[in-house]
């Protein structure tokens, strides 16, 4: 596994070739893009130039999110499904083999078993289309129970629940595994250990707020890996090592703190914390 940088989750504003520059400045392995973006970019200058800006740095592809508005009305669905099959063959081509999107765990208007159907409808095509150009698909479970209770209809929100809903809508749907989730669904790093690493599609990293407890946590109050303690970041390292996976780290830690950073400044801080989660695991860290 190595060290990834998607910039927007620390609420850095970079275009590709700065995020590029970043990553390979602070010591990250990989990069998550638009592949909206990169498409523009080979459009414009040719896949050979994404190539050797990569390989320049160092840097290899992420993960991405399939540009599909499924959660909408079914006409944006159905235009944006025919868009994807070139778009997962350039990921593929350029290196990058995962896509991933998250559930909502809970709805206002469709009951569980409705909205089951809904997902498996809209999603099923985008995994078909990914699939054929040898990509998968990461779903991340989304654990807090204050985000649920704010829906009329609790969904899936555990580890359990997301691998059902992978495997009824393909054989090449796995899981986006993030351990702020793990912790507010109240599982522990044994899971990951239990997980067959094909599962495993892409993995997130952070830390939950200190003096809340699992169901007081907020989605979008959360801290740096190993920041506050209240996660197993270390354990968990330790689980996703044991299991043999070996895609991208990312940190998401939804931190007003990183946030007024500067750029810089916030990359080398996401840097240095994924540095800590690799030595609080006894890991050597990928150079």
């Amino acid at each position: 596994m190595y060290p990834n940088l998607n910039t927007g989750a620390i609420g850095v504003k970079a275009t590709f070739g700065e995020a590029v520059e970043l990553a390979a400045r602070h010591g990250f392995k990989g990069i998550d893009f638009s592949i909206e973006e990169v498409e523009k970019i080979v459009d414009d200058k040719g896949e050979a130039h994404v190539r050797k800006l990569l390989s320049d740095a160092g840097v290899r592809l992420g993960a991405w999110g399939p540009p599909v508005n499924w959660r909408t009305d079914e006409a944006s669905w159905r235009a944006d499904l025919p868009l994807l099959v070139r778009r997962a063959a350039l990921a593929r081509e350029l290196g990058s083999d995962r896509a991933t999107t998250w559930i909502m765990p809970g709805d206002n208007d469709r009951d569980f078993d409705t909205n089951y159907a809904f997902h498996l409808e809209r999603l099923r095509p985008v995994a078909e289309l990914l699939g054929r150009q040898e990509c998968r698909l990461g779903l991340e479970w989304v654990g807090p129970k204050t985000l649920r209770d704010a829906r009329r209809y609790p969904f899936v929100h555990t580890m359990d629940g997301m691998r059902k809903l992978a495997a009824d809508i393909g054989g090449n749907v796995g899981l986006l595994v993030d351990i702020f989730h793990l912790y507010t669904s109240h599982a522990d790093v044994a899971a990951v250990r239990d997980l067959p690493v094909k599962e495993v599609v892409n993995v997130h990293v952070n830390d939950a707020i200190a003096g809340r407890t699992p169901d007081e946590q907020l989605d979008n109050e959360r801290a740096l890996p190993g920041e506050t303690g209240v996660c197993d970041i270390a354990g968990f390292m330790q689980a996703l090592a044991a299991i043999g996976y070996d895609g991208p780290v990312t940190v998401e830690p939804f931190s007003q703190r990183v946030r007024e950073m500067s750029p810089d400044d916030a990359v080398r801080a996401t840097a240095n914390s994924l540095r800590r989660a690799w030595a609080f695991a006894k890991l050597p860290f990928p150079e």
